[in-house]
């Protein structure tokens, strides 16, 4: 083919997507290479992760990076935001303090309000003030008589309902009712592909497999890289590599090397019976990989919940993480994961799993354990940069000129790589330095809210899962 894009970029993850959309906003012809039928399609995300408390051993520095980048996609993607809290417990088994999370909680409300003062359109939380509230073991005696409420508005009304459901005798005090707001995926991946559907400097290709990649920057061409998929090949400026786990093979075929990790994980779906009223997902903290590590219940529409459970029988996977040797040429999962990414899965291990996450969540939850198997298990893998298992907070690298790797680790990084990818080709001159950086998308903001809903409905339904999971569990009112 003739034309020369400015970009192409190798993935339709989150990440991959977010930088397409970024380039195109400003007219920067783009195309984008998935191989799969559609864009966002793992691995799987459900909140913002608005201050990393789901991960008691990150530092308060990830935790800070972690809040401004999701208050940033919170702002890109926000007809995708469930604005419902999230509760924090540590139990009484654990050797996590709750003195430690208050600290970190008081840390966050102190950055937030910074972060408000610089931009007043970061406000997407509540108000600082708002951002958690405390509850001792009196205040939960006080509150476990109040009636039940359909739409929770306020913490209290949000934790009266919680206390009718979780054993609170098992856990340490105080507990937190925390501004942590659920994220669907679906409705990201519906807005974003209708988005770079629509986006006139952006060809998107599903379905198209990169078999192979040549360098041509010493060829004095016009452009750098020749892109080939089975029956075409793409002429690009600027490379750009955000496969995900299959980053390293990217890497691979340009004789790059690096140090990695791999993870794969997976969530279950549930259905449970229907309750009085909504109640906030259900963090209750435990140390990973082991056999109580954190069990995680996110609450979906038409009472189905997602779940995670940190043990190895749950969430996580024997040999689900593994990691570079130095001959290592790329790396790959053992057989058993990587049917399940290829393939799908074996109907009795979901059900063994999703009856596992069930049993697990029931030890703080009693009568969740009439919960029954809700659809199939979300999943996917992803790579993370360097050694650390515990790093949350995505990274871009330049391994060569005209070339970016994107891992990110949490979706609510992929703002933050788009840019320093784009200000990485505009010094490289692949791009001109007047491209306008600022969150406000209008290709994502001339998608409604309805042609979401069709879409996301859509995209849950060819996937597997339950239409009720594409839909809000409160309704934004953002048309």
């Amino acid at each position: 083919m003739s034309k020369i894009y400015k970009a192409g970029i190798i993935g339709g993850g989150i990440s991959g997507v977010v930088i397409a959309l970024q380039l195109a906003k400003d007219n920067v012809d783009t195309i984008l290479f998935e191989q799969g039928s559609g864009i966002v399609s793992g691995p799987p995300f459900c909140h913002l992760h608005a201050g990393g408390n789901l991960y008691p051993d990150i530092s308060d520095e990830q935790c800070r990076k972690l809040m401004k980048q999701s208050i940033e996609m919170a702002r890109l993607f926000p007809k995708s935001i469930d604005k419902r809290p999230t509760f924090i417990s540590i139990p009484k088994t654990e050797n996590y303090e709750s003195k430690n999370i208050e600290r970190r909680l008081g840390m966050l409300v102190e950055y937030y309000g910074q972060l408000i003062k610089e931009d007043p359109l970061n406000e997407v939380l509540g108000t600082p003030e708002e951002y958690y509230k405390k509850y001792n073991i009196e205040d939960l005696k006080n509150l476990i008589e109040s009636p039940s409420v359909k739409y929770p508005v306020s913490a209290d009304e949000w934790m009266s309902n919680t206390l009718k459901l979780i054993d609170y005798t098992k856990l340490k005090m105080p507990v937190f009712l925390v501004q942590e707001y659920g994220w669907n995926l679906f409705r990201v991946g519906a807005q974003a592909q209708l988005a770079l559907t629509r986006a006139e400097n952006c060809n998107l290709k599903l379905r198209s497999k990169v078999n192979y990649i040549r360098d041509v920057r010493n060829k004095n061409l016009n452009y750098n890289w020749e892109i080939c998929t089975n029956n075409s090949v793409y002429k690009v400026k600027y490379l750009v590599n955000s496969c995900g786990f299959r980053t390293g093979k990217i890497d691979e075929l340009l004789n790059f090397k690096t140090q990695h990790l791999l993870e794969f994980k997976a969530a279950y779906i549930s259905k449970w019976h229907h309750i009085p009223g909504l109640i906030p997902e259900l963090v209750f903290h435990g140390k990973r990989s082991t056999s109580h590590g954190m069990a995680q219940l996110t609450p979906y529409n038409d009472d189905y919940y997602q779940i995670h459970g940190m043990t190895k029988d749950i969430t996580l996977f024997n040999n689900g993480l593994i990691k570079t040797q130095k001959n290592d040429d790329c790396l790959e999962f053992n057989e058993s994961i990587m049917r399940k990414i290829n393939h799908g899965w074996n109907q009795e291990e979901i059900k063994i799993r999703t009856e596992n996450a069930i049993n697990f969540i029931s030890k703080f939850v009693p009568s969740f354990k009439s919960a029954t198997l809700g659809g199939p298990p979300l999943f996917g893998a992803q790579q993370i940069p360097g050694e650390d298992p515990d790093l949350r907070v995505g990274e871009a690298s330049f391994p060569s000129k005209y070339y970016a790797r994107s891992e990110i680790v949490k979706a609510s990084s992929a703002l933050t790589v788009a840019r320093e990818i784009i200000l990485r080709m505009q010094e490289e001159e692949s791009l001109p330095m007047i491209l306008n950086n600022c969150n406000k998308n209008l290709l994502l903001e001339n998608i409604s809210k309805s042609e979401i809903d069709k879409m996301a409905s859509k995209i849950a339904i060819k996937r597997g899962y339950p239409e009720a999971m594409s839909h809000l569990l409160i309704d934004s009112g953002i048309s």
